[in-house]
């Protein structure tokens, strides 16, 4: 066993499933949507961008790319949250918070298309 692929795949995948638990749930309901969750989403994607640095394959580029768009748009959200919470009068209205949890929907995609690249690395990897 590979310690480096299990962690490449545990970082992979708890970055996806970190970011549904934020996703999921009415889209306009901030009650719904735990900001530390999505902290957590932040976190988690940018330690599996820097892991997938190292890799020089065709399907590492593409990996990368994902994970760089899921990370630009969590990154937004976070900062879409930041800015409804402590700089706009109104607050976390269900307007922001549908606005925060769409560009989690894009980052999720992002992250499930990862999984996908991950799974198939695996079935076509062969033991020589």
């Amino acid at each position: 066993m590979n310690l480096e692929k299990v962690v490449f795949g545990f970082f992979v995948v708890l970055a996806a499933t970190l970011n549904f638990g934020f996703f999921i749930g009415d889209i306009d309901d901030p009650v719904l949507h735990n900001p530390f969750e999505l902290f957590a989403a932040i976190v988690v994607n940018l330690i599996a961008t820097v892991l997938k640095f190292g890799d020089r394959t065709q399907i590492g580029a593409v990996h990368l790319a994902t994970s760089l768009v899921a990370d630009l748009q969590l990154i937004g959200a976070g900062l879409m949250w930041g800015y409804a919470e402590y700089v706009s009068s109104a607050g976390m209205t269900p307007a922001w918070t549908a606005s925060v949890v769409s560009l989690s929907g894009g980052a999720l995609l992002a992250n499930l298309v990862s999984i996908v690249l991950l799974v198939i690395e695996t079935v076509s990897f062969h033991r020589g």
